[in-house]
């Protein structure tokens, strides 16, 4: 049984890890926040910027653009978006799950993050670039990954590139997501711009200075902003993630020291009573 110097120092320590992960847990909800707030203020340009696209495609699918091209190869470049550092939770092992169950066991893959870069490298698969993103998320750092796959695509080197990352869905909901960068499905296009761009296909649009040159030009952007949108997804859910995981870490070290209190205090008081039984005892015996 533990002695009572022993308890000290376990409760001394639980109470100094508690201290450690309750200031992590206020830097992440303070990073959380902005996070949040990034991601979600760019969802509606992005459905905007979607639509404008399934317009495109729907009025004239006749246009052909390189970045629409379905080649019928396997190679698989994939885009990681994980995170730099741990103690947020499963998000990273749930998004590893992920990409072994939706992406071709050969695929190649350029990493956001150091956590699945590693993991990566662990498994032996091929890492073809690796990019550093600060935190909060600047568009000018995601433009260059962007235009990194994007030539991969173009050059013949890829026949289709997936983006990996997590979806922030609220404070306690992440969901990790594969889904296929390029080439530009014009159908998920129209799916995910919704029923106002079925509305908008069955109008006439005009264009200026015509349809293959706009459609070359909104391609590109559409690329990089989805790009980005995904590195703001999962950096809004790694915040999220990692305060969750240390309010828990936190609770969990208050239940553990009222519990090393409660059996520090019963062997405190079992010592008392055998002191005062031995004198008892002792005065007794000199009677």
């Amino acid at each position: 049984m533990a002695n009572l110097r022993d308890i000290r120092r376990r409760i001394k320590s639980v109470k100094n890890t508690a201290q450690i992960t309750r200031a992590m847990q206020l830097v992440a909800a303070a990073k959380m926040k902005k996070a949040q707030d990034q991601a979600l203020a760019g969802r509606e340009y992005a459905r905007h910027l979607t639509q404008v696209l399934a317009d495109i495609r729907a009025n004239f699918g006749e246009e052909s653009h390189p970045l629409l091209e379905r080649r019928n190869g396997g190679r698989e470049l994939v885009l990681v978006i994980s995170t730099d550092k741990g103690l947020c939770g499963p998000l990273n092992t749930n998004l590893a799950k992920a990409i072994r169950s939706g992406c071709s066991p050969d695929a190649d893959f350029v990493t956001v993050g150091r956590k699945l870069r590693i993991w990566c490298e662990k498994l032996g698969r091929k890492v073809v670039a690796d990019f550093t993103v600060k935190d909060p998320v600047p568009f000018q750092q995601v433009r260059p990954i962007a235009k990194f796959v994007t030539r991969q695509f173009l050059d013949g080197h890829y026949d289709k590139v997936s983006i990996a990352f997590t979806d922030f869905v609220n404070t306690l909901r992440q969901e990790p997501q594969v889904v296929t960068l390029l080439p530009v499905s014009a159908e998920a296009a129209t799916e995910e711009a919704g029923t106002a761009s079925a509305d908008a296909a069955s109008r006439d649009f005009l264009f200026e200075p015509d349809p293959a040159e706009v459609l070359g030009a909104i391609l590109p952007l559409f690329i990089n902003y989805e790009v980005y949108q995904a590195h703001v997804e999962s950096r809004a859910s790694e915040h999220s993630a990692r305060m969750v995981a240390m309010k828990s870490a936190t609770d969990n070290a208050k239940k553990f020291i009222k519990e090393l209190t409660l059996e520090y205090n019963k062997l405190r008081q079992g010592a008392i009573t055998a002191e005062l039984l031995e004198i008892t005892t002792a005065m007794k015996a000199m009677e």
